[in-house]
């Protein structure tokens, strides 16, 4: 068994992370020490580790809840895990289509923009105008 810091350290995460996954009792710790510090078992620092991956892809605190629960389970069908990764494939597929569209968007106001002395700049104006703002 480890403390936090070096739980923190193996998992590569920081130390407040840890707490909270803790307090919110994602990751909780399998004991303590006298002095109460929490204190980490291999298993533990697997799944700080397991939590940490889903967060690089973008799984939200509730559905890695969820993948964690699944991981804990040999009785877990692979289609449980296909379906959550699916969903949030889907939801990249969306966040970058409306990325594209902001790009194309912000693109084509540099492109009317002359970049001279002149104090006219359409991208002022467009970023000044009352009406709705771009929706993709």
């Amino acid at each position: 068994m480890i403390a936090i810091g070096q739980a923190a350290k193996v998992s590569d995460l920081p130390v407040k992370t840890v707490r909270y996954y803790d307090e919110i009792e994602l990751v909780k710790p399998s004991g303590r020490a006298a002095n109460g510090y929490r204190l980490y078992d291999e298993t533990d620092i697997r799944k700080l580790v397991f939590v940490r991956h889903a967060r690089v892809f973008g799984f939200s605190l509730a559905t890695c809840r969820e993948l964690l629960d699944l991981y804990e389970n040999p009785s877990r069908t692979s289609k449980e895990v296909k379906e959550i990764t699916s969903q949030r494939l889907e939801e990249i597929r969306q966040k970058m289509n409306e990325l594209r569209h902001l790009y194309n968007e912000l693109s084509h106001l540099k492109n009317n923009c002359h970049g001279d002395a002149r104090p006219n700049c359409p991208i002022i104006d467009f970023l000044a105008e009352t009406k709705e703002c771009i929706a993709p």
